[in-house]
């Protein structure tokens, strides 16, 4: 008999755990916390993370498109770990021969009705390192694709700082994987510099080799940079500019004064001065150092041209400013639009950290940088709009909130996508664009989001063929129904505010998320992570029936058809004419996918719909409505 029973209680404990595997509420399988990363979601007591700081000389020849230059890296060794090595990226060798995607030679990716080619088209260039020294001793390198790893004469300790040099030089290419380029006389330069991969508690050196999808993960730092640059050109770069006497005119300066002091617009080059270089520049001839500093950062870029408009304004003491050739006269309009995007965005969720933002109108399709992005000159002013709007949002997400885009775009580009739908809502409000940009994520949803095609948020950028969806629109489309159907405003935004606050200029990881979102909100969820972002689970909301009630009344019986879970509203119409809502939490698939709801009251139903707002990715909506015979 006891042996009877303890076989029957093994073989209930394995149905019973069978079953909560099965169910959408099983936990997560995360991460262990750690004194490092807490089961909070927030930083430990024992975080770190390492730093790296730069000082770069620079050199452009604007004849042979090469830039050479010559840096001092100063990485402190914040880790527990002796290192014996450092990996560093020449993301630039991506336009090597031999480079993994010239090897691949991949057709172009269709974004949103824009062509994005992670590629050099066919351009043979790179980055060529000239030396690497450390007080004075070369140090071994071995350079792999995109990446290099740096061997040390000693391991660097704990707490170790190195102090070394490298000597390099690159060709420009005219299109870099679509985040850089040259266009006649105008440059907008980015991943030029040999720079350091991250080192973290989580997986050690993230030294993925870059082939164009997956963006960047970097350390934070110090950038001190000297570019020589003909005389003739106008620079605007990562960082304050340390010797405006030396490279603007006093006329320039004067009218920057004012516009920082100002939410109008001022020109500072304007349409008649633009590529007049005795009017916009102290010297038509030679060359001029360009100086810059910034603190804290993860990168540095910068663009230069002689033909440069330029326009500025001011809000909160952020000096906001577009840079444009006079071609583009769509252009503006983009101060304006800058300065919108900017107040929106520090107003809605975090104040925005840095000295300025500027935005650069070139050939590249839309890139970030810290305090600088690059932006086309679009064909619609809505999408000029657009585009400009969602790369200062990157100034939010990555430069601020530093998460791993080479892994987890949807940690980047899909929460400012979240955040950009509000700011084009906002910009365009009253307009029939303006009152549907906010949904569109949802609009979108059917052609994108095709069964047995589409795929997790949680793959790696460089395997999604859908890129524009599963990194971008659906990330966005997850966080507006978090926001709405499932916490409400109040609850989401104190939660994602946390989350900004807590990793501002640190490395977070999609579990730091999901638990800093919990522990906020109070509400558990990873039934919705599971759903949104760790499968490519659908939805699809059923009314089975309605069936009355012997002391009078109706119940209504639900069914939840598909593997994702999500809150239900239902509209309940009566006999009586009269019309209710109730919106039903998601606790209602606890016990299974079907669930009998008790309409409150007496009165006969006639009508019952489920999601009469049509906010929910529903696949089958013909089950969604039930009529009384």
């Amino acid at each position: 008999m006891y042996t009877l029973y303890l076989l029957a209680f093994f073989a209930l404990g394995t149905l019973t755990a069978s079953a909560q595997e099965a169910s959408p509420f099983h936990p997560l399988d995360l991460p262990a916390a750690n004194t490092y990363r807490t089961g909070s979601g927030r930083p430990g007591v024992d975080y770190w993370q390492q730093r790296v700081d730069y000082t770069i000389q620079a050199s452009l020849n604007v004849e042979t498109n090469e830039i050479t230059g010559s840096e001092t890296i100063r990485y402190t060794n914040n880790s527990p770990d002796d290192l014996p090595y450092l990996w560093m990226h020449l993301e630039q060798n991506m336009c090597a021969p031999t480079s993994v995607t010239n090897q691949l030679d991949q057709p172009p990716f269709i974004f949103l009705g824009s062509v994005f080619d992670f590629s050099c088209q066919g351009f043979e260039g790179g980055i060529f390192i000239n030396r690497i020294q450390s007080a004075g001793r070369d140090l071994a390198h071995h350079i792999y694709n995109t990446t290099m790893r740096v061997d040390l004469a000693e391991p660097l300790p704990p707490g170790g700082v190195l102090a070394f040099d490298v000597d390099w030089r690159m060709i420009i290419p005219p299109y870099g994987g679509a985040r850089m380029g040259r266009d006649e006389a105008l440059y907008e330069i980015a991943q030029w510099y040999p720079r350091l991969a991250v080192y973290d508690d989580v997986r050690g050196w993230n030294n993925e080799p870059y082939i164009g999808a997956g963006e960047f993960y970097l350390e934070y730092g110090d950038f001190d940079v000297t570019l020589d640059l003909p005389a003739t050109y106008l620079a605007v770069a990562t960082g304050e500019l340390q010797n405006p006497e030396a490279v603007l005119t006093p006329t320039q300066r004067e009218r920057l004064a004012r516009a920082i002091a100002s939410e109008t617009p001022v020109s500072i080059v304007t349409k008649d001065e633009a590529g007049n270089t005795a009017r916009t520049r102290p010297s038509s001839s030679g060359r001029l150092d360009w100086h810059f500093k910034a603190s804290d950062v993860r990168d540095f870029a910068f663009a230069a041209s002689p033909n440069f408009r330029w326009d500025a304004a001011g809000w909160n003491g952020v000096l906001i400013q577009t840079f444009y050739r006079s071609e583009a006269t769509k252009w503006e309009e983009a101060i304006r639009m800058a300065v919108h995007s900017i107040k929106t965005f520090s107003e809605m969720w975090h104040p925005y950290p840095y000295p300025h933002a500027t935005t650069v109108e070139g050939p590249i399709e839309g890139m970030e940088y810290p305090m600088l992005t690059f932006v086309p000159d679009n064909a619609r002013v809505e999408d000029l709009h657009w585009v400009l709007a969602h790369e200062f949002g990157h100034e939010w997400f990555p430069m601020l909130v530093g998460s791993n885009e080479r892994l987890y775009p949807w940690m980047d580009e899909g929460f400012n996508t979240f955040m950009d739908l509000y700011v084009a809502a906002d910009y365009y409000k009253g307009t029939e664009y303006g009152e549907s940009i906010e949904w569109n994520p949802l609009a979108i949803y059917p052609d994108n989001a095709v069964p047995g095609e589409e795929q997790a948020l949680i793959t790696r950028p460089v395997a999604q063929y859908n890129l524009a969806w599963t990194a971008y629109n659906k990330p966005a489309l997850m966080l507006q129904l978090l926001r709405h159907e499932v916490l409400g405003p109040e609850r989401f935004d104190a939660a994602f505010k946390a989350y900004i606050q807590a990793w501002t200029n640190k490395h977070p990881t999609p579990a730091d998320f999901f638990r800093i979102m919990r522990d906020v909100s109070g509400m558990d969820l990873d039934w919705f992570w599971r759903g949104w972002v760790m499968t490519p689970a659908r939805l699809d909301q059923a009314v089975l029936g309605v069936v009355p009630r012997a002391e009078g009344g109706s119940n209504v019986r639900l069914q939840n058809k598909q593997d994702m879970v999500m809150p239900l509203e239902l509209r309940v119409d009566f006999a009586d004419g009269t019309t209710q809502t109730f919106r039903l939490p998601v606790e209602m698939w606890n016990q299974g996918p079907i669930f009998t709801y008790r309409v409150p009251g007496t009165t006969a139903v006639r009508t019952v719909e489920i999601d009469p707002r049509r906010r929910m990715p529903d696949d089958e909506r013909t089950n969604n409505v039930w009529r009384a015979p």
